[in-house]
């Protein structure tokens, strides 16, 4: 789990908007175990042994059944 303190520094790297942990219905369309979404809520970036993937190759789009996408 991402500290909280954490989680308020951290940013999309390509919108720069805020991130926010993902619900447990994103995390299963996108067949993750722990996420970060992207405030507008299209992007989610997966976390991997407690370090987010803050790339855009990493990045799933949640309106598209979890497909990687490039933002």
């Amino acid at each position: 789990m991402i500290s909280p303190l954490l989680l308020e520094l951290l940013r999309c790297p390509v919108s720069g908007q805020s991130l926010r942990p993902a619900t447990p219905e994103e995390l299963k369309r996108a067949e993750c175990d722990e996420a970060l979404v992207r405030e507008d809520g299209r992007v989610l970036y997966p976390v991997r042994n407690g370090i987010p993937l803050l790339v855009a190759s990493a990045a799933v789009d949640t309106k598209d059944s979890g497909l990687a996408i490039r933002v």
